[in-house]
């Protein structure tokens, strides 16, 4: 891969997009770098102008570093040019050879993963053919079942898929399927809005793997997406008795903007419309 960047500096990189605000020493420990190769890394980013730092305030002898507008669009760059290379190594392979290759990378993450981890691996897909039937149905049925929504859920999932893929513009739209040893079990959607507002539509994780962090990575890869693909805010809608998700929302740095009782799909509820500034 072309870069201006080492290959220990495009780890860093990704380490400061993807972590809330690390220290210097978690992302040495994390990566395995002497402590002054790294100094001198973070001493040229900052000279670069690609990220910022401040003392923690439990040890003035160590920072928290943070990316700038500048260091987030150097590591989406590099990212994108990573993604365009796999892809184009990908693009030989048929769709079998692909998802077999997919589900033979799965095995051996979990064969290779640390004792100390629980719960097992998963990774996150594109969509493909199937999908989102799977989506139509387990969307409907884990609502009726754990909400008593009517059949009218399943109606208005159906609408979605078949928009998001009836209109479906790779440069601005994505969906994620969250999957196991090749068994789907979650989901979210990236939706084109307008040029600038980008819709999170129908995350979804089963109750089996419900615990495993699997949410928030659905929800986090959404927000990175939209970043990347030039968004300036993201919305979505839920309901408030979602506390699982609404949490996931949270935390991420969603903010409840709006709420608004209503009856749909067979029950009284409560809906929200959650923002976030990109």
């Amino acid at each position: 891969m072309k870069s201006p960047y080492s290959l220990s500096e495009a780890r860093v990189l990704y380490e400061l997009a993807h972590r809330d605000e690390p220290s210097a020493k978690e992302i040495g420990t994390e990566l395995g770098l002497d402590a002054g190769y790294l100094s001198r890394i973070v001493q040229s980013f900052d000279e670069g102008g690609l990220i910022i730092r401040k003392p923690l305030a439990s040890d003035r002898r160590q920072y928290q570093l943070a990316l700038t507008a500048k260091g987030r669009q150097a590591q989406a760059t590099l990212e994108r040019s990573s993604q365009d290379e796999v892809g184009a190594m990908l693009a030989k392979l048929s769709a079998t050879d692909r998802r077999r290759l997919t589900e033979a990378m799965a095995t051996i993450e979990n064969l290779l993963e640390p004792p100390e981890r629980t719960g097992p691996s998963f990774l996150l897909r594109s969509h493909r053919v199937g999908d989102m039937g799977w989506v139509i149905s387990r969307q409907s049925i884990a609502y009726a079942n754990e909400y008593g929504w009517d059949i009218s859920y399943e109606a208005l999932v159906a609408e979605i898929c078949a928009q998001f893929i009836k209109n479906y513009d790779p440069a601005r739209e994505h969906c994620w399927i969250a999957e196991a040893d090749g068994k789907p079990f979650g989901s979210v959607f990236l939706v084109r809005a307008s040029d600038e507002l980008a819709k999170l539509r129908l995350l979804l994780v089963e109750k089996e793997a419900r615990g495993l962090g699997v949410g928030r990575a659905l929800v986090e890869q959404c927000v990175r997406s939209a970043r990347e693909k030039g968004y300036k805010k993201m919305t979505l809608w839920t309901q408030s008795i979602l506390v699982a998700a609404r949490g996931i929302y949270q935390r991420v740095g969603f903010q409840r903007v709006a709420e608004e009782k209503h009856h749909s799909f067979g029950v009284d509820l409560t809906g929200e419309t959650w923002e976030l500034q990109l």
